[in-house]
């Protein structure tokens, strides 16, 4: 079975997206953006808000490519930039 960080490297994005995604992910904020994304409470730790983030993040790719008129680019780059986040943090506390 492939660990949390494993399936997020095998993710294929548009070429745009991710780039606009690493951009913003220099400036991740944690608290904010979480809070902003899951709901306000308790922060979950960095697995499972990551887990959590792709549950959003493959409903919102689903949308793309469905060219639903409810799909929200900017959301989507926020929800890829904290994946970014997330994954970095959780690859720093598990060497």
């Amino acid at each position: 079975m492939k660990d949390i960080l494993s399936i997020l490297k095998d993710l294929r994005r548009p070429r745009l997206l991710i780039r606009a995604a690493r951009i913003g992910s220099q400036d991740y904020r944690r608290n904010p953006q979480l809070h902003r994304l899951l709901g306000y409470g308790s922060l979950p730790r960095s697995g499972a808000a990551l887990m959590r983030l792709m549950e959003i993040e493959a409903d919102l790719n689903d949308r793309r490519k469905g060219d639903d008129s409810g799909y929200s680019v900017s959301r989507h780059v926020e929800v890829l930039v904290a994946m970014m986040g997330e994954a970095r943090l959780l690859g720093t506390a598990n060497p």
